[in-house]
């Protein structure tokens, strides 16, 4: 069997002597702007479909291509960190990242912006997992693997958070194009200071990397979303729709069957006989498909239905980034240390579901501290809490060994998580508006958001029931095998 480890030599050892909070510092800072990129496009939606003279279902896509390539590729990228070195591999993915940024900030078709955000969830796919793994692999399993992964959480959510607000500043501000030219300045920073504090890797043992797996994974993926949009257009039943919808589901069964026979798979079966990092996977996918879903609909009805300009919606969103903040930074930490991770996620998960429900019943021509506030606080609550909780979930019990590979999981799940997210609840609310993205016509579109908002809440009761059943249980059987260790020695 080959070993496809990467060997901890001497040279590896000296962050955790020498620079671990460089380290934390720069690892935080590689998932913030992987995760700033998922939202920050949102409130600039309406101007880049005027600039570009879009088509109004055209828009979901320059959110939705970013999310499934980092999706689809975050398994590679976890093995390619284990295999190929996760300094290297985050250099790449940083690297590439850059570039699709500039060349998406210049886009003047529909094409260049969408095979823009294609690369940039490329290179996000290296970067996250490496990023994750380097981070895992710096601070020994306890309590200061603990607190480093809950301010990683913190940086990710609020990253997710921040973005909306940055992007109402920026658009109304210098442009739309700088969402995505402001990447470039900071991950240049990023990459000198990654060469000068990550030590270069160890020995490495490379092993065979299933390309394959990644590509059936990513196109099914892709297929099953654009069937379940071109079903607002052409009804579920159409050709068209069902046709993607197969394609779609026979690439993930191709998928599986190559898994199955694969020498060095993408996910070898044994991390699937994990039960808290499957369940954290189904919980961060529920998390970001109701929050990214909210983002993309909210969005759209401040602005098409409230008439809010993008820095206004901009600032709308504080509520959710500073409440989300404040959760992950400060309040996670200690509810964790308490209650443990489930816990902490039903609390999140359910403070979520709760001001979803509120926003599913916002009028025509809602007012913002009294129909949009209350929910969004909710919802902040919600991802500061659950973010943080989910990362330490994850790991619990993961070896070093497929460190990265588990740190894909996790991200893989978020990002598909939240670009079915998207799909779907985009997709419930065109369906019931009876018009499409984009039409400024505030009844229609405040009784779509209003649906898709349910449709939300129901992503945030499953993954409260997923804490419930299988976190929990995880948890504790974690405990009585940390029990009995002590009593053995």
């Amino acid at each position: 069997m080959v070993n496809d480890t990467i060997a901890p030599s001497r040279t590896d050892r000296a962050p955790r002597r020498l620079v671990p909070a460089a380290i934390l510092a720069l690892m935080c800072g590689a998932q913030f702007i992987v995760t700033l990129d998922i939202a920050i496009v949102n409130v600039a939606l309406p101007s880049i479909r005027n600039d570009l003279g879009l088509a109004p279902s055209d828009l979901q896509w320059v959110v939705i291509t970013y999310g499934l390539m980092l999706g689809g590729l975050l398994l590679l990228g976890g093995r390619a960190a284990d295999l190929l070195g996760r300094r290297r591999m985050l250099l790449l993915g940083l690297g590439l990242f850059a570039t699709a940024s500039l060349t998406a900030g210049l886009s003047d078709s529909f094409a260049q912006l969408v095979l823009s955000r294609a690369v940039q969830g490329a290179g996000a796919a290296l970067t996250a997992p490496a990023a994750l793994s380097i981070l895992v692999w710096t601070f020994p399993e306890g309590a200061a693997r603990t607190k480093a992964l809950g301010i990683f959480g913190a940086a990710s959510g609020s990253a997710a958070s921040v973005g909306v607000v940055v992007s109402g500043a920026l658009t109304d501000g210098p442009g739309w194009a700088w969402i995505f030219f402001i990447n470039v300045p900071i991950v240049l920073v990023l990459l000198a200071l990654v060469t000068k504090y990550v030590p270069p890797d160890g020995i490495i043992h490379r092993g065979p990397a299933d390309i394959a797996g990644a590509i059936t994974v990513t196109g099914g993926l892709m297929a099953i979303v654009y069937g379940i949009d071109k079903s607002v257009e052409h009804g579920w039943t159409a050709s068209s729709t069902l046709g993607f919808l197969i394609g779609g589901g026979a690439a993930l069964a191709v998928f599986v069957l190559i898994e199955y026979r694969a020498a060095e798979p993408l996910i070898p079966s044994s991390m699937f006989r994990r039960p808290a990092l499957n369940a954290a996977n189904l919980t961060a996918a529920m998390v970001f498909a109701s929050f990214f879903a909210t983002i993309f609909e909210a969005s759209l009805l401040m602005q098409q239905g409230l008439g809010y300009s993008p820095l206004r919606t901009g600032v709308a969103y504080l509520a959710i980034a500073a409440t989300a903040l404040v959760m992950a930074g400060g309040v996670a930490p200690i509810v964790l240390a308490k209650v443990g991770a489930g816990w902490t996620l039903v609390l999140g998960e359910s403070c979520a579901a709760a001001g979803l429900v509120w926003l599913a019943r916002v009028p025509v021509h809602a007012h913002y501290w009294t129909d949009l506030f209350p929910g969004f606080v909710g919802l902040g609550i919600g991802v500061g809490l659950s973010l943080v909780a989910v990362q330490v979930a994850a790991f619990i019990g993961i070896p070093e060994s497929v460190s990265g590979l588990a740190g894909g999981m996790v991200e893989t799940a978020r990002e598909i998580g939240g670009a079915l997210g998207t799909a779907i609840v985009a997709s419930v609310a065109l369906a019931v508006s009876g018009t499409v993205v984009g039409v400024p016509d505030p009844a229609a579109l405040t009784d779509g958001f209003r649906r898709g908002s349910l449709v939300a809440a129901g992503f945030a009761i499953v993954a409260v029931i997923t804490a419930l059943t299988v976190v929990r249980r995880a948890e504790r059987s974690a405990a009585r095998t940390a029990a009995m260790l002590v009593e053995a020695h």
